[in-house]
């Protein structure tokens, strides 16, 4: 294995790694998030109520999905079509798996890039939320932002990472990168 091909998959351990924290912390918000509204079920039997456990409960499902994008691409979990990418040998396969991750990068990228207005707004304008709790948009959207940004950046970095497999030949590793995981399989 040569040396740009080493670091490219030391690359895409690190990424792993990382992923594989935020993905703890996204999971430790999810559960503190059901244990609220849980509280506020319970309290709801006697007659209390903490109020926009509703609120709460949505800008933590829009924050972890943005921030779970990333932990979901370096596991192999996002979804696709490959109908094509079975027929062809391990250079074929790969071109579709780099073309794939092109695509996702790109979009993902228009995604924050177009993101970034709705934050903008909210913040020069002091904007709050028309409900009870007048949240802060600002408070909710900047995590909500970063993880698309955060999603962006591993896109790019493991497109990159697997086109210098690619090119050096690695075909098997890439494919662990940025293949499809096969039934049984896991990404390593």
């Amino acid at each position: 294995m040569t040396g740009a091909a080493d670091r490219a998959e030391a690359l895409l351990g690190a990424l792993r790694r990382i992923n594989r924290a935020v993905a703890v912390m996204v999971g430790a918000g999810l559960m503190a998030c059901a244990a609220l509204v849980l509280s506020d079920i319970a309290l709801r039997r006697v007659h209390a109520s903490f109020g926009g456990t509703d609120e709460i409960s949505g800008y933590v499902m829009a924050i972890a999905t943005a921030w779970g994008m990333g932990y979901a691409l370096t596991e192999l979990g996002h979804v696709r079509i490959d109908i094509l990418r079975t027929r062809g040998g391990a250079g074929v396969r790969a071109m579709f798996d780099l073309f794939a991750a092109l695509v996702l990068a790109g979009t993902v990228s228009l995604v924050a890039i177009k993101a970034w207005p709705v934050v903008a707004r909210s913040l020069a304008n002091s904007s709050r939320a028309n409900t009870p709790l007048e949240t802060p948009l600002a408070l909710v959207q900047l995590p909500w932002f970063a993880g698309w940004i955060w999603f962006a950046l591993m896109a790019w970095l493991t497109f990159a990472a697997a086109l210098v497999l690619v090119l050096q030949g690695r075909f098997d590793a890439a494919d662990r990168a940025i293949g499809v995981v096969g039934e049984g399989e896991a990404p390593q």
